[in-house]
């Protein structure tokens, strides 16, 4: 895929899915629809966002390169653009119409070929590029820029390592649920582990006001404090459980070990990992969360 290097936010949050039907119909897409006056060629209404995003749709060329981004540095997949919709005549929304959005949204579409053996081979995951391979912000800012900041290959690199994969939905709210499972059946996280017996020290709510997720016990009544994360564990959250340890051992005048539990990938970032190795009180585990669906008859 040769030639430059264009970024496409993804608007995700604001049009769940949209990610989704942009891997199945294999294109990226803006909106700013002819209808409301947003021309490409000539006279427009739209301020600084549409202008930018235009001069790019109109200096892309077939054969260069499409990544799409995220909130929160992330990236999903690299493709090559093989086709350009966006004409003003061309609108073909992927956000459908609604009382709302009388003629859908997101309908200037830019075709692509996607690389399939780049990034996770699970479309449930994406890649949180690790800080020295992240862009700019004057290529965060707009809907589409071109990335200068970094070549294709050293992206490729960040986005090939399973230690920066995350799950597409973050925001997902599980944690609380994972955690009210692991204080139900504290048994399939670890055989022996049971409910801390005091409820006072386990729902206790430290000086800082923070308060851990789970407090069991362990066969040989060691306190085991179990912290539960979505994504894959930065140093920071073994920090924060290492603080929630020392609360605990303070409560009960007995040392504690720890239990990280995450939605990531098994693979520990390396930072994480020589963090670990100092510090053989603490495991970490991953979780994978499989719902069954099933007709009732």
């Amino acid at each position: 895929m040769p030639g430059r290097l264009w970024k496409f936010h993804c608007m995700e949050n604001q049009y769940p899915g949209l990610w989704l039907r942009w891997l199945r119909t294999q294109c990226v897409s803006v909106g700013w629809a002819h209808e409301w006056g947003f021309c490409l060629k000539g006279k427009t209404e739209g301020g600084r966002g549409w202008i930018t995003c235009r001069n790019a749709l109109a200096t892309m060329q077939i054969g260069e390169s499409a990544i799409v981004s995220m909130l929160g540095n992330r990236v999903g997949r690299i493709g090559e653009i093989i086709k350009m919709a966006v004409n003003d005549d061309e609108w073909d929304p992927l956000v459908p119409k609604s009382k709302e959005l009388p003629i859908g949204e997101m309908g200037r579409r830019v075709f692509v070929r996607w690389d399939l053996i780049t990034g996770p081979t699970d479309f449930d995951l994406i890649v949180k590029l690790p800080e020295h391979v992240r862009f700019t912000k004057g290529e965060l800012r707009p809907t589409v820029a071109e990335i200068r900041s970094h070549s294709i290959d050293d992206l490729k690199e960040a986005m090939n390592d399973s230690s920066n994969w995350v799950g597409l939905f973050r925001r997902f709210a599980y944690e609380q649920a994972l955690s009210d499972y692991i204080a139900s059946y504290p048994h399939r996280l670890e055989e022996g582990l049971m409910p801390y017996p005091n409820s006072i020290v386990r729902e206790k709510v430290f000086p800082d006001k923070s308060r851990l997720d789970v407090l069991l016990v362990d066969g040989s009544n060691t306190p085991v404090v179990v912290e539960c994360k979505q994504h894959s564990p930065s140093t920071e959250d073994v920090k924060q459980l290492q603080k929630y340890m020392n609360h605990v051992s303070r409560e009960t005048g007995k040392p504690s070990r720890g239990i990280l539990v995450h939605g990531g990938t098994p693979r520990l970032q390396k930072g994480v990992s020589n963090y670990l190795q100092q510090n053989d009180d603490i495991e970490v585990v991953s979780y994978k969360l499989d719902i069954d669906f099933a007709k009732a008859r």
